[in-house]
């Protein structure tokens, strides 16, 4: 058993990303069982993953090291959070329920930059992201 705290990983550069996290911080993970971090401040390599999974889509590392992308992402968020948020993490993950999450996820990554929140830098880019520095 690990005990490394599970991690959400998100686009730091996304106004409409960080308002959202904001959001979780605020209403779901009010105790701090997981940490949320930018990709941009994460040893991505650590965990297997790269600049351009976390642009496209946000990322949620278990305690044991599994990577749940994109809509199962912040089901394992809302799972990991307080009480009343885990059956709504559960559902997100139901057969059915799963496919049109994964839809609504795409929908609101490519349009993030025209919802609340979001700024023309949020929007997805064309090209890669570079390497962060280190």
């Amino acid at each position: 058993m690990s005990t490394r705290l599970p991690l959400l990983i998100f686009d730091g550069d996304c106004a409409f990303c960080t308002s959202s996290v904001e959001f979780l911080r605020r209403w779901v993970d009010r105790t701090g069982r997981y940490s949320i971090e930018p990709w941009q401040r994460v040893d991505l390599s650590a965990y297997g993953l790269t600049a351009a999974d976390c642009v496209d889509a946000a990322q949620f590392v278990d305690a044991d090291g599994a990577v749940h992308p994109g809509h199962r992402a912040i089901a394992e968020a809302l799972r990991h959070g307080a009480p009343g948020w885990r059956p709504v993490g559960r559902l997100l993950t139901v057969p059915g329920v799963d496919a049109v999450a994964r839809r609504v996820y795409g929908w609101v990554a490519r349009h993030r930059d025209q919802l609340p929140g979001g700024t023309p830098a949020c929007a997805l880019p064309t090209q890669p992201p570079p390497a962060p520095i280190e």
